[in-house]
């Protein structure tokens, strides 16, 4: 008897960055040739790209209800840049303000249904460059250096694609309500 493989969706869990800041660092990725950027909300990651069965989405969407529900919104402070180079080449705004409470929601959003073991230490971070010429990396860390902005960090949201690398928002969840 055939078996079907199981169907899967790749999700991502994120803190968004509120507008004009995620709008205004969104334009200036793509002026730097990120073209992914044109589909990836300005955020700051709590759960990488997982490709999780799709059966698995309802579970992960209650999860992070829950998660959501038993966490205070928070400030968040954006300041500078950062890069990952030479290990990788993505260039960041730095979270100045608000690391503790990203790395505690890190945590619990990557449990439960989705638990699994990531590659590098999580390190809260709004990428701006990533994978593009040494060029182009070098200017966004000049460019964006002076950046700042301050906002209320008051949903996270679930975020699918498809296989097409367009993220599409598809649950967005209020921070301790």
């Amino acid at each position: 008897m055939d078996s079907q493989p199981e169907e899967t969706t790749t999700v991502g869990v994120a803190l968004p960055v509120p507008d004009p800041w995620g709008s205004d660092l969104q334009q200036a990725r793509i002026r730097l040739g990120d073209v992914q950027a044109r589909h990836i909300p300005t955020h700051i990651t709590l759960l990488p790209p997982t490709a999780v069965p799709v059966p698995v989405v309802t579970r992960l969407r209650a999860h992070l209800d829950g998660v959501a529900s038993g966490h205070q919104a928070f400030p968040v402070v954006l300041r500078g840049t950062g890069t990952f180079r030479p290990v990788s080449d993505v260039v960041f705004i730095q979270v100045a303000r608000g690391v503790a409470s990203c790395e505690v929601l890190e945590r619990r959003v990557r449990s439960g249904p989705v638990e699994r073991t990531v590659q590098f230490p999580y390190h809260p971070h709004v990428t701006v460059a990533h994978d593009l010429e040494e060029s182009a990396l070098d200017r966004a860390f000049e460019q964006l250096a002076d950046f700042t902005c301050r906002f209320l960090a008051d949903r996270i949201r679930l975020y699918a694609h498809n296989g097409d690398g367009v993220w599409r928002h598809d649950t967005e969840f209020v921070l301790g309500r």
